[in-house]
């Protein structure tokens, strides 16, 4: 018998760097057993009524409100975010609860279709074990996004989050426990990476999930499609936004810093490209930079701070790096673009511009505090460097014109969400996804709920 290997998890506060917590990381014995009753609990569940599960996820809304402040202090604490933004992804978490209680019934009844027989319809029908592999970034939020719409269609769920927020991991499963849902409905898996491949091919295990980059929704594809397995994937972004001539600027560039800034920058749909009309450049430029530069990173627990430390040290010194070698390629840093003393992985708000093709920062995602400018001179210039990257998660536009504004969102830009004078965010009620290398499938809304049943066709003579 193959000797197992049980690697430690260590939870580190990357603002004070000390280890909250090391885990041990289950057997593969100890995570077949969890699947096995998470299965078994799933033949019950699937047969209890939208009524009662909707008592459970209302049960489990309340409480995520009624622990809103503690568990920020669990998100803070593991992944850096500030408090503040720490609450608002738990509220948001009580929201799609919520949203999902009130309208799961109606979005899987039965659909009637006319035929030549005498009954015909569509059901939509619970298809068992969803594995969810979930990053840190917004270590509730994208949990939920999954957990509430699955729950609801009466699957389980079982979940492999990123190994430096176990403690984010272990809370969501005490909350599902404590709003009354039935034991194994939903688990967590402390295992790490390399084990994610077994578990999908577990055959009690229907499809899987995954929020993460591009090379990691590769591997789980590719996993999933070796068993047949369905697969949703949420990756990376380069989001780009336009700014054209006819623009409100102050809005425009107030905006695009909160878009770039949210979450010390660390956002697959944070806005990191801003494709700028040369008439209105300098313009917006100058009130860019301005914002960016008043943004103050420190103790994320500090309600004056305006940006945490990123999650790790090795992910601030590899955006660095993505920043330096443009910078020696030719990129200007107009602001920011250092490293900062000590030993909290800091970086400061960021400004290049004079970017272009084969530069890190014209290719790659920039998962941090960076921005990037482009001066165009068309339109049509501007939609050919927004769709040159493998990306294509959210977009912006900024007009005046909003019959315009529409047109290029629709027929314009390659990306899964576009929004016309804001920044892309997430919510219940739209679906959210991405296409190229962004990944596949949509979450939330109508649309996102149907990605794990069986569209079930009954036909009666």
């Amino acid at each position: 018998m193959r000797e197992e290997i049980i690697d430690n998890m260590q939870s580190i506060n990357p603002y004070t760097g000390q280890v909250i917590c090391d885990y041990r990381e289950y057997s593969s014995s100890e995570v077949e057993e969890i699947i096995a009753k998470v299965d078994f609990a799933f033949q019950s569940w699937k047969q209890t009524g939208f009524e009662q599960r909707a008592f459970c996820m209302k049960n489990l809304q309340a409480r995520l409100l009624e622990k809103k402040e503690e568990l920020a202090d669990i998100i803070v604490s593991e992944m850096g975010k500030v408090k503040r933004e720490a609450i608002s992804e738990v509220e948001k978490c009580a929201s799609v609860c919520g949203f999902y209680a009130e309208n799961a019934e109606s979005f899987l009844k039965n659909e009637p279709i006319k035929t030549e027989s005498s009954e015909a319809y569509i059901s939509y029908q619970p298809i068992g074990t969803i594995l969810a592999v979930m990053p840190w970034n917004f270590p509730f939020w994208q949990v939920f996004r999954f957990l509430a719409p699955a729950l609801m269609a009466g699957n389980t769920g079982v979940l492999k989050h990123a190994s430096n927020v176990s403690g984010c991991a272990l809370a969501i499963g005490q909350l599902v426990r404590d709003a009354g849902f039935p034991k194994n409905v939903f688990r967590t898996l402390l295992i790490g990476s390399k084990a994610v491949a077994a578990v999908i091919s577990n055959p009690l295990i229907k499809a899987v999930t995954l929020t993460g980059s591009t090379p990691a929704g590769r591997s789980v594809a590719s996993a999933a499609g070796a068993a047949l397995k369905k697969s949703v994937l949420e990756l990376g972004g380069s989001d780009p936004y336009l700014i054209l001539e006819d623009a409100d600027i102050e809005l425009a560039a107030r905006l695009c810093v909160t878009s770039r800034l949210i979450n010390a920058g660390q956002s697959c749909i944070g806005a990191k490209r801003f494709i700028i009309a040369e008439p209105v450049y300098d313009r917006f430029k100058t009130e860019f930079v301005r914002l960016m530069s008043e943004a103050k990173f420190g103790d994320p627990l500090d309600p004056r701070t305006s940006i945490g430390p990123l999650a790790r040290v090795d992910l601030r010194d590899e955006l660095h790096q993505q920043v330096e070698k443009s910078r020696q390629m030719g990129a200007s840093v107009l602001l920011g673009g250092f490293i900062p003393e000590g030993k909290v992985p800091f970086y400061p708000p960021t400004v290049l511009e004079n970017v272009i093709p084969g530069m890190p920062a014209y290719h790659e995602e920039l998962f941090g505090p960076v921005a990037v400018l482009f001066r165009v001179n068309s339109e049509e210039e501007a939609i050919q460097i927004a769709n040159d990257t493998v990306f294509g998660l959210g977009a912006g536009v900024f007009t005046s014109d909003l019959e315009k504004g529409k047109l290029l969102a629709e027929k314009g830009l390659g990306a899964g969400c576009v929004f016309v004078n804001d920044f892309m965010k997430s919510d219940p009620r739209l679906p959210f996804g991405g296409i190229k290398e962004s990944g596949y499938g949509r979450e939330l809304s109508t649309i996102g709920i149907r990605e794990f049943v069986n569209v079930k066709t009954v036909v009666v003579r």
